[in-house]
Formats: structure tokens, C-alpha cells, sequence
């Protein structure tokens, strides 16, 4: 197995590590909430990188946007509950809940700014020069006024609620990041009422963006924001008023739920009661119109219990997400990053009987770069192929309409013996999945909801077959889920196997979960909450005992998050021995890299670029006998301590060179899309002045795509 170039190591301390230094110090640990909220930043990069198609940009724009409200709906919000409960206490940071709060508030002001500047000042200009327009009222030409009102009267009024505000129509509630207009009015109804506010709450069955059809629109794809009908035609809606303004806003709310599994007799019911209310759970945040005048603004924060503080002025649409929804309609190749074709693995390309190409050795998927179809076709020949008697699977995020559950399906109707393991939890797809379980245990599917107090978050899908009186087991492994949209959208490593005994591991999980029976002892897979954290400190232990001892020492990682405190603390004792360690984390990183007499050889960089960044691939030098491992865990103490999670390793050496090269050696060359932590907590953009520039994403797309 290579290793890197020393050149391109950090260069280590020249005095030795005062032996008394307290590796638990919160001055050694970058908080974990304001490392999740930088990665944002990253993200709005590519939005205003000229070298990143025109649509694609503004795509990145919209990420950042969504990214920015579930930082709100999930770290904000229990940041919040925790104070109000009185159970806040600082991280290994040490920094005060409130004091993170501040800083939240400081540090998302500046990336509110940010967008909404690259909005109005570089992509929305942009795209109208390519002829891409949103136009504003006061761009609108009489025709298309005239238009926008008969579709307004015709497609909006209809659906719309509006509600005059007095005691007899009370403050209402306003569903989650919902779009609202609140209405400034002047006159007397036809009941004599005095009128003041109003609220018009725009339905989600309503698309945020109306496209103009040919006859009035003067360009190839001029759009037009409900946002803006609503507020130009908020006359219609409250006849004999005078209008005198009108602002949009919205409120994010507390998405997380709070179940007391242990309190529960059915899981999938007391979720289910429980979405019912997310939509109107604590507010965390208020969304509105730069200009809008400071009563209103303190009318709305007092009816959502929300401060000044919580208060967020945006300079343009209050959700810039919902632009996303143009990128499938407008036909412009130019604008958008060049199509690609998945490989399919030249080894099921030879041998169209997946089994059998399992069984001559062991086959790698690399997403999206090679095609997630060879998954589907293991479920689909499973499905159909009499010798198949069991498939057991864990699904964790699969999506609406998944043919991962039709071919389940298929194969239960088929006679076999089918389990699948689901995760109700997982954040967001909670009644997707519950949707899929109902749809699964209706075709005679056994379906698992995991185990109380531990997410299911490991990806294993196992098919037992009869093959001349014995039974064979045949395993796909994977770092991703098995959701068919995001295998074409982010990184990840899968494995096929028929290696007997990572089948016969496979099979023991899978008894585990379904017959909660004690620890199983497994020969090797790492098994998460019982041995994978345990396997990663034995091995790093073992890097320093190589360094102590006068060898190199090294650890190479790509994850999308590190903040376990105990794995933070174990790398910087591998940094005093002298280990070398590269760390690829994409998102949030708690360690501080660089710090003298603690971190010397540690460099931490992320990769941001066409790709969502997903596959986590550990690898250890062990002193020439490299051992590589892939995971569905990310280096945080939820994954490593309290979910259920599988680290595979690759035990093919060619396999495992080809899966080091491709996603670890290639990322550390990366001077295109890499981003390098500092010690202050600062990342800065790699450049590549003096020599030719290298993409380890685009690398890939030309090895491995047609």
C-alpha cells in the first residue's frame, strides 16, 4: 500500500511534548456547533466560484440555504431546549450554551449577508444575462401584470385563507419555514371592523416560483415569486381596505423529536403522533423583510415568544432554497455540469450471473462514478432466482417510491424469506419511512424498527443462497445508503462479497437486531456500539507503539465529521509520538490541527465540489501491512457510541490499493476543491499558483465514466 510523500507531511516539534499538557483542555477543541456552521461557508464558495457552471452555482447557493435552516431546526433548537431546561452544559470546547448561541447568531448575520449578496449582486445577474430572469413588481411590464392578475385570481385566491387579525381572530399558527405575508391595512370592512393587520399564509400546494408562459414573457425563462403576486395583490384579498404595505416572513421551528423509547409500546405509532406536531413545535428563529418597520417586527417575535436576537433580516426572498426548484426546468446544458455515465464494475460486465461474479472475487463500488444499478440488479436476481431463500437488509434513507423496496417486495410475493431492518428516526425521512415500513409489512416483509435507544444506521444487505446443498451468503457493504437519487450525487464506497466470513458476521448482526440476543463475537467486521470504537483506538494505540519504537507511524481518514472527544484526544497522542495523520473531514472538525507539542503532524483539509463528500474510509500504515477500513460511521460519539453502524474492511489488496488510491491519495493532492483547517479554527482554499491544477472528483469522473 503507498503511503504519501514526506515532502507533504507537517513538519514535526522540534522540543518534545511537556508531558504534563492536559489533552481534555477546552483551549484544544474548536466548538462543534460553530464547526458545523462554517462548513456553510465552504458550501457558498462554490456558489460565487466562476470556474462552477452558472446553474450549478446558484445550486450551491440554495444548499447553503437549506443547510442553514436544519442548523436551525436541529443544533439551534436543542441548544435552545437544553437552556430552557436547565440541563446546558459546555462541551469539550467549554464554552457556554449561551456564549455558542451569541457566536451562532454573529457568525450566521455574516453568512445571511453573504448569500443574499451573491444573490442579488453576482447570480441573479448572471443568469439574466444567459436569459434566466426573476423579476421583481416593479420590472413587470403592463402585459404581464395583466396576466399574473388572472392567474393570481384564477390559480391563487382560490386556495388562499387570508385572515384580518382582532380578538376574534387571534394570532394563528404558522407552520415551519412556511411562506407568509403580513399585511398592513387601513379602512372598515363590511361588518364595520376597523382593520390593522393581516396575515396571508401561502399554502405549500402553491409553487414558490410561476413561470411566464410565451405570450407574455420577454425572455426564454422569466420567473416571477408568489411571494410577489401575494404582496401586489394583496387588494383582492381584503376588498374595501386600503392596502398600505406588506412583508414576507417565516419562522423555523424546533424539528427534533423527543420520543422516550423505553415509554413506547410502538415505535411507528407514537412517531407518527408525534410528526403530527413537529410543523408547530417551539420557534427558533424569524425570518423577514429587511425593510420591514420595527412594530411589526416585535408584534411577531412576541406572538412566536422569540427575542430581538432570534430576528434575521433577509435583503431578498425569504427562502432562497425554493429557487432550486428551476434547475429541471430549464434546458440548458451549458449551464450545468457536464453528464456523466456511471461505470458498470467490468467484473459484472463479464459474468451477467451477479452470484457468480461475487463469487470470483470480490467486486468495489465507488459512487457515483460507478453505477449503484449493480445493487439493484443483486435485489433484482435475488428476487427471481429460485436458489435465493433469505434477504435480510438495513434501510436507513431510501427516498419516496424506492425500486429498493419494490424489488424487496418482489422477492417477498416470490416466496422468500425477507427482513429488512428500518430506521424510524432517521432525521426528516421519519414519515417517509414509516410510509415504506407500512408498505413492506403489507407485502408480508418482517420489518424490524431496530433497537430502542440506537439508531440503525449501518448499510448491509445480505442474500442467502442454496447452492448445491449448501448455503451460501453473499454481502453488499456500503458507506451510503441505498437511496437511488443520492448514489448519483455523493461519494461513496460499496463492497459485494462471498467471503464466507464477513457473511457469517453479516448474518449474526442481522440475528442480533431481529432476536435481541447478547454481544456476538465477529471475526471481521467492526460492529458498532460494541467494537468499532474500540478496533479504531487499538489501532491508533498500535500506530504510536510503531512510532515510539522508531517506525513510521501513520493514519490516514475520510469522514464527514469529528468531534468524539476520546478520538480527538487519541490523535493527539498519536501526533506526540510522532504519527503522521491526514485527516479528510468535510464537515464539522472539533481537533485542532497544528498546535506545537500536540498536534504537529495532524493537517485536516475538506473537499468541496460537485459531490457531496460521503464515503468514510480509515486507514492504518501498521508498519507496512496497511489495514484499510470502510464505514457508515463518521468520527462522532453518536456514531461511534450510540448507533448502529459496520466498518468493513477491504481485505482484497488490490481492492483495498485501488480504494486508498482513489479515495484518500487522490484527495491529498487535491488543489481544486480542498479547504485546510488552521489551528484558530479558520479554513483557507488551497492554491495551486505554481502548478497545474487537480481535481480528485473530476480525476475520477475521467477514470472511472464514460
Amino acid at each position: 500500500m503507498g503511503h504519501t510523500d514526506a515532502n507533504d507531511r507537517p513538519p514535526m516539534s522540534d522540543t518534545p511534548p511537556p508531558a504534563s499538557i492536559d489533552l481534555s483542555g477546552p483551549e484544544l477543541y474548536l466548538n462543534r456547533e460553530l464547526a458545523a456552521l462554517e462548513f456553510n461557508f465552504r458550501v457558498l464558495s462554490q456558489a460565487r466560484d466562476p470556474r462552477v457552471p452558472l446553474l450549478e452555482r446558484m445550486r450551491f447557493l440554495c444548499i447553503s440555504s437549506n443547510n442553514l435552516d436544519k442548523f436551525f431546526e436541529l443544533r439551534v433548537a436543542v441548544l435552545r431546549q437544553h437552556l430552557l431546561y436547565g440541563d446546558a452544559r459546555p462541551g469539550a470546547d467549554g464554552l457556554a450554551p449561551t456564549e455558542v448561541l451569541a457566536r451562532i447568531r454573529e457568525r450566521s448575520l455574516e453568512l445571511i449577508t453573504a448569500q443574499y449578496h451573491t444573490w442579488k449582486q453576482e447570480l441573479a445577474p448572471a443568469l439574466a444575462h444567459e436569459g434566466v430572469r426573476f423579476l421583481t413588481r416593479k420590472h413587470w411590464t403592463d402585459l404581464q401584470k395583466r396576466w399574473l392578475l388572472g392567474y393570481f385570481r384564477n390559480e391563487i385566491l382560490p386556495v388562499l385563507s387570508p385572515l384580518g387579525l382582532d380578538p376574534a381572530h387571534p394570532f394563528p399558527r404558522i407552520l415551519n419555514k412556511s411562506l407568509n405575508i403580513v399585511v398592513l391595512l387601513d379602512g372598515h370592512d363590511a361588518f364595520g371592523r376597523e382593520g390593522h393587520l393581516a396575515l396571508v399564509r401561502a399554502p405549500r400546494s402553491l409553487p414558490r416560483l410561476i413561470r411566464l408562459p410565451d405570450e407574455v414573457a420577454e425572455g426564454p425563462n422569466d420567473f416571477v415569486f408568489l411571494a410577489g403576486l401575494l404582496q401586489q395583490f394583496s387588494d383582492d384579498m381584503f376588498p374595501g381596505f386600503t392596502v398600505k404595505d406588506s412583508y414576507q416572513f417565516r419562522v423555523t421551528r424546533n424539528s427534533e423529536l423527543t420520543i422516550e423509547e423505553e415509554d413506547i409500546e410502538n415505535l411507528a405509532n407514537a412517531l407518527t403522533e408525534e410528526l403530527f406536531g413537529r410543523g408547530y413545535a417551539r420557534p427558533v428563529r424569524l425570518e423577514i423583510a429587511e425593510n420591514c418597520p420595527k412594530p411589526i417586527v416585535d408584534f411577531l417575535i412576541s406572538n412566536f415568544g422569540l427575542s430581538e436576537q432570534d430576528v434575521y433580516r433577509n435583503a431578498g426572498p425569504v427562502n432562497l432554497h425554493r429557487v432550486l426548484t428551476i434547475y429541471e426546468q430549464i434546458d440548458r446544458p451549458d449551464l450545468k455540469y457536464a453528464p456523466f455515465t456511471p461505470r458498470i464494475s467490468p467484473s459484472l460486465v463479464q459474468h451477467p450471473n451477479i452470484f457468480e461474479a461475487i463469487s470470483q472475487h470480490d467486486i468495489l463500488l465507488h459512487q457515483p462514478y460507478e453505477s449503484f444499478q449493480a445493487v439493484m440488479e443483486l435485489l433484482r436476481q435475488a428476487a427471481q432466482d429460485p436458489q435465493v431463500l433469505a434477504i435480510k437488509q438495513t434501510l436507513y434513507r431510501v427516498g419516496s417510491d424506492s425500486p429498493v423496496v419494490d424489488q424487496l417486495i418482489e422477492a417477498a410475493h416470490a416466496g422468500k424469506d425477507v427482513s429488512v431492518v428500518i430506521e424510524l428516526r432517521a432525521r426528516f425521512e421519519e414519515a417517509a419511512n414509516i410510509r415504506l415500513a407500512n408498505r413492506l409489512q403489507a407485502a408480508g416483509v418482517q420489518v424490524i424498527y431496530g433497537v430502542v435507544g440506537y439508531k440503525t444506521h449501518a448499510k448491509m444487505l445480505l442474500v442467502i443462497r442454496r447452492e448445491h446443498q449448501t448455503l451460501h451468503r453473499y454481502v453488499h457493504l456500503s458507506t451510503g445508503n441505498y437511496h437511488q437519487i443520492t448514489s448519483r450525487l455523493y461519494t461513496d464506497i460499496g463492497l459485494l462479497t462471498a467471503h464466507p466470513e464477513i457473511g457469517e458476521d453479516a448474518n449474526k448482526i442481522f440475528q442480533q437486531l431481529s432476536g435481541l440476543g447478547s454481544v456476538v463475537r465477529l471475526k471481521h467486521l467492526l460492529y458498532s456500539p460494541f467494537t468499532l470504537y474500540k478496533g479504531l483506538m487499538q489501532r491508533i494505540d498500535r500506530e504510536i507503539d510503531l512510532a515510539k519504537n522508531g517506525h513510521q507511524g501513520r493514519v490516514i481518514a475520510k469522514i464527514n465529521a469529528l468531534n468524539e472527544q476520546g478520538m480527538v484526544e487519541a490523535l493527539y497522542r498519536a501526533s506526540q509520538a510522532g504519527v503522521q495523520i491526514d485527516l479528510i473531514v468535510r464537515g464539522a472538525c472539533t481537533l485542532r490541527p497544528g498546535l506545537p507539542g500536540i498536534s504537529d503532524t495532524i493537517r485536516v483539509r475538506s473537499i468541496v465540489g460537485r459531490f457531496l463528500e460521503h464515503s468514510r474510509v480509515y486507514w492504518f500504515g501498521n508498519g507496512g501491512e496497511s489495514e484499510l477500513i470502510c464505514a457508515s460511521a463518521d468520527w462522532m460519539e453518536r456514531n461511534l457510541l450510540h448507533r448502529i453502524e459496520i466498518g468493513f474492511p477491504i481485505l482484497d489488496p488490490e481492492i483495498a490499493q485501488r480504494v486508498y488510491a482513489e479515495s484518500l491519495a487522490n484527495y491529498l493532492v487535491d488543489n481544486t476543491d480542498a479547504w485546510i483547517l488552521d489551528s484558530d479554527s479558520h479554513y483557507h482554499r488551497v492554491a495551486h499558483a505554481n502548478e497545474p491544477a487537480y481535481s480528485a472528483q473530476r480525476s475520477l469522473l475521467a477514470k472511472l465514466t464514460a
